[in-house]
């Protein structure tokens, strides 16, 4: 089920992508880059809790590290 808000959602990554489709015609290595210093900076607003979301090697690939495994 989906409601207004998850179309916007929707839409904002749609244009997301699209964007990051036409940077990438230009140069794919500078589209890695960008993406690295996005996630790089998501991750230190959310506190270095973004990491432990993402894949292994895109960690690495944005420089940052291991996930820091929660553990209770």
């Amino acid at each position: 089920m989906t409601g207004p808000d998850q179309a916007t959602t929707d839409d904002d990554a749609a244009e997301l992508i699209a964007q990051l489709r036409e940077l990438a015609g230009a140069d794919p290595a500078d589209v890695r880059q960008v993406v690295a210093e996005v996630l790089a900076a998501l991750d230190r607003a959310a506190g270095g809790a973004l990491r432990d979301h993402l894949p292994e090697a895109i960690r690495l690939d944005a420089g940052l590290g291991p996930a820091t495994a929660a553990r209770s």
